[in-house]
C-alpha cells in the first residue's frame, strides 16, 4: 500500500511540473522595462515598457526569463528581476465607472477612459477596489484587462 501511496504522490507532483500550463498575472516592477526577442540578455529588445505597474500575462518560463503577453498582445521575454506581484489591471471599455461601494446603484466617483491604469487593492466577485490618481472606489472586473 505504501509503495501505492508513493508512486501516486511522486506521479502528480511530475505530472504537474510537466503539464502545468498556468497562466497568471504580474506587473511590471520599475518604470523601464526591456521586452526581449528570446529568453536571454543576448536577444534583441523588442520594445522598452515605460510605465511601473503594467499589468503582463505570463504565459511560459525558461531559466530566470518569463515568456508575457501584454494587453496589445505583443509578446516577448522579461526577466524575473524586473516583474512584480502588485496587483494592477487596464481599463478595456471605452469608459468605466468608479463607484463608491461593489454595486451599480451606488455614488458614482469617476469615469475612467480605456487604457487607464488602476491599481488594485482586493477583489470580491465581479468587483474589484482599485486606486487610479486620487480616486479610489469599485470598478466591474468584466471591464479591467489583467486579473484572473
Amino acid at each position: 500500500m505504501l509503495k501505492y501511496l508513493i508512486f501516486f504522490f511522486s506521479f502528480l507532483s511530475i505530472s504537474n511540473i510537466c503539464f502545468s500550463n498556468d497562466e497568471y498575472f504580474l506587473t511590471l516592477r520599475y518604470d523601464e522595462v526591456n521586452l526581449r526577442q528570446g529568453p536571454s540578455s543576448k536577444y534583441p529588445i523588442k520594445i522598452f515598457y515605460k510605465k511601473k505597474f503594467l499589468p503582463v500575462l505570463i504565459q511560459d518560463q525558461s531559466d530566470n526569463y518569463r515568456k508575457i503577453r501584454d494587453h496589445e498582445n505583443n509578446t516577448g521575454w522579461i526577466h524575473i528581476s524586473q516583474l512584480s506581484k502588485k496587483k494592477a489591471a487596464i481599463v478595456i471599455d471605452e469608459e468605466l465607472i468608479m463607484f463608491k461601494n461593489p454595486t451599480l446603484y451606488s455614488k458614482p466617483i469617476a469615469i475612467l477612459k480605456k487604457g487607464r491604469l488602476t491599481k488594485i487593492i482586493k477583489c470580491k466577485d465581479e468587483w474589484c477596489k482599485a486606486k487610479s490618481d486620487f480616486y479610489k472606489g469599485w470598478l466591474k472586473k468584466d471591464g479591467l484587462w489583467g486579473l484572473l
